[in-house]
């Protein structure tokens, strides 16, 4: 029994690395981010100078929440889900690419949050770049 218990806690576990690929995160990103936020996400992209706000520095994310990466505000500012993004912001919304919400992942205050596989992937590869 215990190597069943076993055997299915390395599938899950396999399947959620699976599901967080920084390699396809940095191909999501540099596609559909890296225009304002710059290619090293420094907020430096080439349409920063045609944007009415700079876009912000998303390697910095971690140091300004007190050591913890704001998975939850960074999905819910992406997806659209963020009240006061969906109600006019600077920010595109990309929640219809970022569909179906499959994969679950698990916010820096221990909640479940629902995200589409190339959601996963971005948010796995802006956490690598956290200084």
């Amino acid at each position: 029994m215990r190597g069943i218990v076993s055997l299915l806690t390395g599938a899950l576990l396999a399947s959620a690395a699976q599901a967080q690929d920084v390699r396809g995160g940095k191909a999501v990103y540099d596609r559909y981010c890296a225009a304002c936020h710059g290619p090293a996400a420094q907020g430096d992209g080439p349409m920063r100078m045609v944007l009415t706000l700079d876009p912000p520095d998303l390697t910095g994310l971690q140091h300004a929440n007190d050591g913890h990466f704001p998975l939850a505000r960074v999905v819910y500012r992406i997806d659209g889900r963020d009240p006061v993004v969906a109600h006019g912001s600077v920010m595109p919304i990309y929640g219809d690419f970022f569909e179906p919400r499959s994969v679950a992942l698990r916010t820096e205050r221990g909640e479940t949050l629902k995200v589409s596989p190339p959601m996963a992937d971005l948010v796995a590869y802006l956490e690598s770049l956290q200084r």
